[in-house]
């Protein structure tokens, strides 16, 4: 293939088929979708449940090297590699996470991969889709409603307004309504207190989604979601406000997975979308699950770089939900490993195996990390046209020496043809029973323990430190009986550490723990470590600047 132009003119251009012959290429009857459109359908849940008795396939996880402004490519890799397994014969889907809008016109872009390794329609992939954020976002913020009016209309429960831990949701990047005061202006509109917002994709709502293996699952965890205490520091839960039923009313289609197709007319679904960095990452357990039962091989992604998204999707995601992944693609550039050893990014031009050698640290410490979860890993490295031989050398031996293959795939510009060497080799990993796949630390292990864990042996810190009242606030949740729940860590995505600027694979550092939050609907610990935010702000030139509607009547500038 020849390359036509952006990313937004290759999708345009491809040919797609009617989501129907999707669906059929994908063994799902054309009355077992709810179609939205021609190019995009919902998967009815019936149907899917009617597939529990069917064999799992193989299920491959994408993850990739600590993320820099250079790039890394999960998504077009997770595309690019399930096109290339199609080609050799491998019936294969791809699970992806759907792209929120706050960094879609913020600092990141789009999430619907890249060149000719996409999947469409993109535009409408990178916006709106078919509305489960929105659902979200609604089914979030019915709770906060109730809350507040259940307090102006006597507060029956009790509820402390001081200790009201739900808060507001908005997929917006939008650093104003980090910390806000609301219910002002007057005895008519409730008792002022503050609260703050979210951006939706830290919902514990669609952590909840992402998570719930059916409709009846996903109404108890509603239930469940504690959203503040009695002044005796009894909890508050959402089935107390009678509101789970309604939730879940507004999450129905929401929960049917979203099947659409990439650029070589492959299924994919696409469905939930948590953030890596302050929520756990992963698309929907059941969305993941029927591709399992439809297809013979499974690639997903995980967000950021494996010490978040990884690490993540084997601790939470596959513990709850009982997966066991077969392989690994671990994904780095040339550009991203010259960053990582110290360049800046207007020094990525020219070649520089030194660079690249000093940040093949980087790469290292993420495939020790996943080796220490059972599962087998391959490197892919996905292929810029600058990139020399040389360069490509210096990190394929460095794997060697770490017992890893690194193959060079070229799926950006070539599509499925260009990951065919790719493809063949993590079929024989996925099928050679080599996995031998579990969690780093046990259900019984103290929160304290399985937060160090996650410090000391996935980031390699020295220690954790907390003060008093989140050493507490561990306590008391195991006294309440959540210790068993997994940790799901919200730290920088950029760094090992807590640093943003600290690249490579640093050591002797230290995980400051600033608070500590009980998501008791989707059962894990979310714990936020250094200054990460769950309400990003807008870079000072945001995408949003470039994105118009054309004379043509297009969508410009989204990619």
């Amino acid at each position: 293939m020849t390359k036509i132009g952006s990313d937004i003119e290759i999708a345009r251009n491809a040919k797609t088929r009617p989501i129907s012959e999707i669906a059929e290429k994908a063994g799902i009857p054309t009355d077992q979708i709810i179609a939205y459109g021609d190019d995009k359908a919902k998967v009815k849940l019936d149907y899917l449940e009617s597939l529990a008795d069917r064999p799992d396939g193989k299920l491959i996880l994408v993850t990739a090297i600590s993320p820099t402004p250079a790039g890394e490519g999960k998504t077009t890799t997770s595309v690019g590699l399930t096109d290339g397994m199609n080609a050799i014969g491998k019936k294969t889907m791809v699970c992806l996470r759907e792209p929120s809008l706050g960094p879609c016109f913020g600092m990141k872009g789009g999430a619907a991969g890249g060149g000719y390794a996409q999947v469409v329609p993109m535009e409408d992939i990178n916006l709106h889709f078919t509305g489960d954020f929105h659902a979200i976002g609604a089914a979030h913020n019915l709770l906060s409603a109730m809350i507040d009016n259940h307090i102006y209309w006597g507060n029956e429960l009790g509820i402390d307004e001081r200790r009201v831990s739900w808060r507001r949701v908005v997929d917006m990047n939008d650093r104003a309504l980090r910390d806000i005061v609301c219910n002002l202006g007057g005895v008519a509109n409730g008792f002022p207190r503050q609260t703050g917002y979210d951006i939706t994709v830290a919902s514990e709502i669609m952590a909840i989604l992402c998570l719930s293996d059916s409709m009846q699952d996903l109404e108890r965890r509603l239930g469940q979601i504690v959203v503040a205490q009695t002044r005796k520091r009894e909890p508050i839960m959402a089935r107390d406000l009678h509101v789970s039923g309604a939730q879940t009313v507004l999450l129905k289609d929401a929960m049917m997975p979203n099947l659409v197709q990439t650029l070589e007319n492959n299924p994919a679904f696409i469905h939930g979308g948590p953030f890596a960095n302050i929520a756990h990452g992963c698309n929907s357990v059941i969305s993941t699950r029927a591709a399992l039962k439809l297809a013979d091989y499974v690639v997903t992604e995980a967000g950021f770089g494996a010490d978040l998204g990884a690490e993540k999707f084997f601790n939470i995601k596959c513990r709850k939900a009982g997966l066991k992944p077969d392989a690994t693609v671990l994904v780095a550039t040339i550009k991203a490993l010259k960053m990582n050893g110290g360049l800046a990014k207007d020094e990525l031009g020219s070649e520089n195996v030194e660079a690249v050698s000093n940040g093949l640290e980087n790469l290292g410490r993420h495939i020790q990390n996943i080796k220490k979860f059972g599962v087998p890993v391959l490197v892919a490295i996905n292929h810029y046209t600058g990139d020399t031989d040389a360069e490509v050398k210096a990190v394929q031996d460095y794997c060697r020496s770490w017992g890893v293959e690194a193959y060079v795939a070229r799926h950006w510009a070539e599509g499925g043809k260009g990951t065919l060497e790719l493809a063949e080799a993590v079929a024989k990993v996925a099928d050679s029973g080599a996995s031998q796949f579990a969690p780093i630390y046990i259900d019984e292990c103290p929160l304290w323990d399985k937060i160090s864990t996650i410090a000391t042996q996935i980031y390699r810190a020295d220690e954790v430190v907390a003060d008093k009242a989140v050493r507490d606030a561990l306590r008391n949740f195991e006294v309440q009986g959540y210790g068993d729940l997994p940790i799901c860590m919200a730290k920088t995505q950029y760094s090992f550490s807590t640093d943003p600027n600290l690249r490579g694979a640093p050591t002797n550092h230290v995980v400051p723990i600033r608070e500590v939050r009980l998501s008791a609907g989707a059962e894990f610990i979310v714990v936020i470590c250094g200054n990460i935010m769950t309400m990003p702000g807008l870079p000072r030139h945001p995408a949003a600047e470039a994105i118009g509607i054309g004379d043509d009547g297009l969508v410009e500038g989204l990619f």
